[in-house]
């Protein structure tokens, strides 16, 4: 049987650049869970104690609030982002496109 390791998306979050586009196209999806499991992955990739020590959590805290079943409150979520040296922002969302009625005369 050959051997496999397992896959650990966080190995590919090495970079800061990586990590914050990741960040972001979690919250474009307008997906909880989706930011939730990033910012997981991305504290991972940092390091989850220096992380929690940055946001005022203990370690198992933070892996409570950014687990599976987590649900983290926001002023928890914005700890984090803050513990990781993001900032967020908003911008208007793409407009969807409607198609305009004609009158009928």
């Amino acid at each position: 049987m050959p051997k496999t390791t397992r896959f650990d998306a966080a190995d590919y979050l090495d970079s800061e650049e990586r990590q914050v586009a990741y960040i972001t196209a979690a919250l474009e999806s307008g997906d909880a869970d989706f930011v939730r499991d990033a910012l997981g992955l991305v504290a991972k990739a940092r390091g989850m104690s220096e992380v929690a020590k940055n946001a005022g959590l203990n370690r198992e805290s933070l892996y409570k609030a950014l687990g599976t079943t987590g649900n983290p409150e926001f002023a928890t979520v914005m700890r984090i982002v803050r513990a990781l040296g993001l900032t967020l922002s908003a911008r208007p969302a793409a407009r969807r496109r409607t198609t305009k009625r004609r009158r009928a005369a």
